[in-house]
């Protein structure tokens, strides 16, 4: 195929994203099928975005560009303009911090070409750009390549709502006059949810055809609009494209998926702000709950009943306006964290999160936790709630740690129990015992004192995050757990010589600012294990290094 026929055209999407444009248009170019087209669709940038843009279209021939007379403050209208001047059958649609990988367009096409289908998707890789780490988008739901007839053969299909993904049939898109929804965010769920639904058929591949950057520290307007979830305009925007969705479902007469796209929306949506709860005050919270609670409000049942118990929990205490009650059970949510207080009704058996049982027949569904075994569970998977309710800086590079363990399962015995403070900072672990007393039924209290200089920091430099562990032991037991931290306090911050001074690290102790909150403490080498000895390690540490190293010690024998 020649420029002036291509087969696939790639909108690449850029707003004052000069730095990384030439990146995401290279690998395009380096695409396995030659037949492309390429436009770049420049959302009004005021950066260096449009002299890029210049060069690379002067460059080579199948590079075309526009640019949008004003800012439109979202990715739809980009993409959407540029569909107007597509001239391939089949479309994809790249962002500028992203990239395709290298037989992504060719994998796509193929599947195009083996059947008629409205679109094919594949896996998403999922890359940190602080650490380079890679996992894959909702890998269950690509884990095998097939063809099906309409979302109604696998609505799990609802969580995978990346329009980036795909490679649509220009057709299909014609036919039905679907477009990207312009004026709002989270466009791409409501056109992925009108896609499943429009598609005759569609194929799924299990090879990756999108490398997706996530930058979970990026701030301001670098951070992409999923992580400005502390917005409360992020949050009326997610609602409001919710309630697009639905009405889409009724009108055409996909009301069956309702249920499935409303678990999706707690299951995901929710669950991403759910996570946040804990770091919110209670303007905040107050705020969102009026945002949130008319829309839970039309959620059918089912839905809810879907839902692991500890977030059934969250939703309801939302619901109920027990907003600082919501901030203390979403702390640790997934990671088997107890409460710190449940309640035994006596007359109608049950047993309730919180310090009394509720009042109506709706919330004592939602809020029942005899499901969770708090005092039936083999011990090492039992539940316990761990938190510092006291940090000093100690002596030298030592933290005094005040530590309190809830127990709502009466699972340990009346009097003191032993626990340990896990950390390690590298593969060797440092193990600082110590003991916790009981103050009444189901709580219980201990101080222990954790040295940062006996951490067993490889000689060669540890550059990371790690957050102690609490382990507890009872008959020949043990149990791990979280150690949570207060949300907000002082960094601390110290400079520690580890090996006789040969190796010498910042360290700062922190709280960790989301998730759970635990206490985080980070390790960044200097020095010159900064400068030589830790980048040398991590180079001969590369997977294809130490396979040459194997291969030649085999060689030696």
């Amino acid at each position: 195929m020649t420029p002036d026929a291509p087969d696939v055209t790639v909108t690449v999407i850029v707003h004052n994203d000069a730095a990384r444009l030439p990146r995401a248009v290279g690998s395009v170019l380096r695409q396995t099928h030659p037949g492309i087209e390429i436009i770049i669709s420049d959302d009004h940038s005021t950066d260096e975005t449009p002299a890029v843009a210049r060069e690379l279209a002067a460059r080579d021939p199948r590079i075309r560009r526009l640019r949008l007379p004003k800012n439109s403050g979202g990715c739809s209208a980009p993409r959407n303009r540029a569909l107007e001047i597509a001239r391939a059958p089949y479309l994809m649609f790249l962002d500028s911090d992203d990239e395709l990988p290298e037989r992504a367009v060719e994998l796509l096409l193929a599947a195009h070409r083996e059947r008629e289908i409205d679109f094919a998707m594949g896996a998403v890789r999922r890359i940190r750009a602080d650490s380079g780490s890679r996992s894959t988008w909702m890998p269950h739901l690509v884990a095998r390549r097939r063809t099906l007839e309409g979302i109604a053969a696998d609505p799990r299909l609802l969580f995978e709502h990346l329009a980036t993904s795909k490679m649509y049939a220009r057709t299909f898109l014609d036919r039905h006059g679907l477009r990207f929804p312009e004026g709002i965010h989270y466009e791409d769920q409501l056109f992925s949810a009108q896609a499943y639904c429009l598609a005759r058929a569609f194929t799924i591949i299990p090879d990756p055809v999108y490398h997706w950057y996530v930058d979970p520290h990026a701030a301001g307007d670098l951070a992409s609009i999923s992580n400005q979830r502390h917005k409360l305009g992020n949050v009326r925007d997610r609602v409001h494209v919710q309630r697009l969705i639905d009405g889409f479902l009724a009108e055409s007469g996909h009301g069956a998926l309702r249920e499935d796209k409303d678990y999706k929306f707690l299951k995901h949506d929710f669950r991403m702000y759910a996570g946040d709860l804990p770091h919110r005050d209670d303007a905040w919270l107050s705020s969102f709950a009026d945002i949130l609670n008319p829309y839970l409000d039309t959620l059918t049942p089912g839905s809810y009943a879907r839902l692991p118990r500890p977030e059934r929990v969250v939703l309801q205490l939302v619901r109920d306006g027990r907003l600082s009650d919501a901030r203390l059970a979403a702390r640790g949510l997934g990671h088997g964290v107890a409460p710190r207080q449940v309640t035994a009704d006596q007359e109608g058996g049950g047993t309730y999160w919180g310090d009394h049982v509720p009042v109506s027949a709706h919330a004592r569904r939602e809020l029942d936790v005899t499901d969770l075994e708090l005092d039936s569970r083999p011990f090492p998977g039992a539940q316990f709630r761990h938190e510092i309710t006291e940090l000093v800086r100690g002596p030298g590079a030592c933290l005094d740690l005040a530590i309190r363990t809830y127990d709502p399962g009466l699972r340990l015995p009346i009097g003191p129990t032993r626990a340990s403070l896990l950390l390690a900072p590298g593969r060797r672990r440092l193990t600082v015992p110590f003991r916790l007393d009981p103050v009444r039924p189901g709580v219980f209290e201990g101080r222990v004192r954790l040295d940062l200089t006996a951490a067993p920091v490889p000689p060669y430099g540890f550059d990371g995050t790690r957050h102690p562990l609490l382990r507890l032991q009872h008959q020949g037991l043990t149990h791990t757990g979280l150690l949570l931290a207060p949300t907000a306090f002082q960094p601390l911050s110290t400079r520690v010589g580890y090996h006789s001074g040969t190796a010498p690290h910042h360290l700062t102790v922190e709280p960790e600012g989301h998730g759970p909150g635990r206490l985080q403490i980070r390790w960044r080498p200097a020095g010159v294990t900064a400068r030589v000895i830790h980048p040398l390690v991590r180079r001969l540490a590369r997977p294809r290094i130490r396979r040459l190293a194997h291969l030649a010690s085999a060689a030696l024998r």
